[in-house]
């Protein structure tokens, strides 16, 4: 061990040098011993901590659904001032999580980690996952029971084009341009696709 870390953030350090080597070079970019090189350990440490790369990733990623549950949590207020606004919330905070924590978000959403794996990570996206489905079931609530689509179908619908708008108007890609502000492509994506469900008035 090249510095005199102590037990706890020795694994710390490890997971902010994969940070800022997934924000570089992508998740799947950088190997375990480049990690250590960037956090100044020796390899041998690293194994003390994770097993691999994607054990890594994987804590990387818990920490980032950890982050992305609260900023979830708190966009939805409880429902206020409306269940539309805090719907609506909720999509941005996605967008606003995906510029403040690149390496998280990648880490997350495009390293092919399989969350069955890691019954950690599985827990807290599950609770992130789960704000938006309750969300969701606040906003279908005045629709008779038997026209009400089921909303873990319309969250997960509403998380993909959050996803996509991030993907392609967000991220700083080549060719990432829009003639409109990421916010305002998912606010009125948002508005469509919820009117096409009957959750809104036509004239909202």
């Amino acid at each position: 061990m090249k510095r005199g870390y102590h037990h706890g953030n020795l694994r710390q350090a490890l997971v902010d040098a994969a940070l800022r080597l997934i924000t570089e070079l992508g998740p799947q970019g950088f190997t375990l011993s480049e990690a250590a090189k960037a956090a100044d350990v020796t390899p041998a440490a690293v194994y003390r901590h994770f097993a691999g790369r994607d054990d890594l990733l994987a804590e990387v990623a818990r920490q980032g659904y950890d982050i992305f549950g609260a900023l979830m949590e708190f966009a939805y207020n409880d429902g206020k001032p409306s269940a539309l606004a805090a719907f609506e919330a909720t999509g941005r905070a996605y967008l606003a999580f995906a510029r403040k924590y690149p390496g998280h978000y990648q880490a997350m959403f495009e390293s092919g980690l399989s969350l069955n794996a890691y019954p950690d990570l599985a827990m807290v996206a599950g609770r992130a996952r789960q704000v938006l489905e309750q969300a969701a079931m606040r906003l279908a609530e005045n629709i008779p029971p038997a026209k009400r689509p089921p909303p873990s179908m319309f969250s997960a619908h509403i998380w993909a084009m959050s996803h996509g708008v991030v993907e392609l108007f967000t991220r700083g890609k080549p060719g990432a341009q829009s003639p409109f502000a990421a916010e305002e492509l998912l606010e009125t994506g948002i508005g469509i696709y919820l009117r096409g469900l009957g959750l809104l008035p036509p004239d909202h």
